[in-house]
Order: C-alpha cells, then sequence, then structure tokens
C-alpha cells in the first residue's frame, strides 16, 4: 500500500494504516451505493470519514498505475489546494493506494468528518425551508467566490456542498473533490458550472440576479446563459434515465 499524510494531521500513520485494514469490518457506514463506500470513525482526535473507491477497471487500473493521478489522490490534492485558497472543504488526512504488481488496485480518501445543517439538495426539496431564498443567494456568492479564485468544480451538483449555519451566516464546503480544474474561468464556463444544481426555473432566477450584480452584467443575459445549460444538463439526464429505464426491460 501506498501511504500520503497530511503533515498537519494528528492522526499516527499507523493509526491510518489500520484504519484502511480494517475498513470492511469496521466503521459507521454513511454512503454505500456500489461505486464508492463513505464511513466514519470515531477517534481521539474525533470523527474521521474514510471514502474507499470502488476499483476501477481493467483499463483504468493500468491508466492509474502508470498515466492518471487516483481519485484518493485527487480528492486529497485538490482538498488541500482549497484550502490554502480559502475555500471551505473537510480537512483533507491522508490517502491510500492499493497496487497488486503491475495493475491498480483500490483507493482510500481520508478527511475530517463534518456535521452539517443541510446541503443545496434540501432548498430544491423543500421550497419552504427557512431562509431559503437567503442561503441560495449566499451560496450564488460562494460559487461567483469560487471562480474569482479561478475554481471550477465539475461535480457541481445538488448534494456537494454542505452548509452549516452559525448565529449570523451560511457557510459552505465542497465534497467529493476528484474531478476539478483550477484556471481562469469564461462567462461561458462560470454559466455552466450552474447547469447540474437545480431544474427549478425560480431557483435559477434568483442565482443570476444575484450573479449578475457581482460579474457586471445585466440580470437577463445571465439568466439567459444560466437558463440555457441548466435546461441542456436536464435535457441529457433525462434522455439517460429514459434509456436506463429501456434497458432494464
Amino acid at each position: 500500500m501506498k501511504f500520503t499524510v497530511n503533515p498537519e494531521s494528528l492522526i499516527p500513520r499507523e493509526q491510518i494504516e489500520l484504519l484502511i485494514r480494517e475498513f470492511d469490518e469496521e466503521g459507521k457506514t454513511l454512503f454505500d451505493k456500489g461505486r464508492n463506500t463513505i464511513k466514519t470513525f470515531e477517534l481521539e482526535q474525533g470523527t474521521i470519514n474514510v471514502k474507499s473507491f470502488k476499483v476501477p477497471n481493467l483499463i483504468n487500473k493500468i491508466a492509474y498505475k502508470y498515466l492518471r493521478k487516483s481519485k484518493a489522490e485527487r480528492s486529497f490534492s485538490f482538498a488541500t489546494i482549497l484550502k490554502e485558497k480559502g475555500v471551505g472543504t473537510p480537512s483533507p488526512i491522508a490517502y491510500c493506494e492499493e497496487n497488486s504488481g503491475i495493475l491498480f488496485g483500490g483507493s482510500y480518501y481520508l478527511s475530517e468528518h463534518l456535521d452539517a445543517d443541510l446541503t443545496y439538495r434540501e432548498l430544491i426539496t423543500e421550497p419552504d425551508f427557512p431562509d431559503h431564498e437567503i442561503i441560495l443567494r449566499a451560496f450564488t456568492r460562494f460559487t461567483f467566490e469560487l471562480h474569482e479564485k479561478d475554481i471550477q468544480f465539475l461535480d457541481h451538483s445538488p448534494g456537494n456542498t454542505l452548509i452549516k449555519r452559525d448565529i449570523n451566516n451560511y457557510h459552505f464546503f465542497l465534497v467529493d473533490l476528484n474531478r476539478m480544474n483550477f484556471k481562469n474561468l469564461s462567462f461561458e464556463a462560470r454559466m455552466q458550472n450552474f447547469s447540474r444544481l437545480t431544474p427549478k426555473k425560480a431557483m435559477v432566477e434568483i442565482m443570476a440576479n444575484e450573479y449578475a450584480g457581482l460579474i457586471g452584467k445585466t440580470e437577463d443575459e445571465v439568466f439567459e446563459k444560466m437558463w440555457y445549460y441548466t435546461r441542456k444538463f436536464q435535457q441529457k439526464f433525462q434522455r439517460k434515465k429514459k434509456m436506463k429505464r429501456i434497458m432494464r426491460k
């Protein structure tokens, strides 16, 4: 196994290795849908998350071994960059990669556990959620901040932003980090980055209104692009769902 540990982590390397070896039998499962599994572990240093990535197919076993960084390594690296840029994300602890001879095996990413009050998803499913518009506008400002810091979060979708509330503000934390670019973003790329968030036109209208004031463009111009990319994504998403239903028959 290959281990890389955050030098600022208070958890000894030996304890991290033990967590990985006992992953299948120990821990509390938070998420398990076949592709990846996330478990929490209670340690003296606090609660941590361990994410196990599915063993890739043969082509990716070769690619991750020789050509590409693994999802675990990318998650760790991107979390480190986000922290350096002052963007909220659970603190990275370590990542681990298993190798079997000439092929890549499984991989694991360890981070602090963050108890969120909600995610963006609740804003979609619960239109009467307290402070709904306030949170949505704050989220839009957070996304603008990402763009200004040259961060393109490719999985900017409803479940991948954790939201915590204190007395005065809402704070946002990105998770599921293995797909990101760090580059200057055009207006088109910024608008496309909103496409996966919500199918609800009223929510897009609020985000467009908030973003327009931040970027210095007209509300109509921002909404037109934001809604165009939203509809384009939703049409593709619905086509994929339809094809899956057909394939199951």
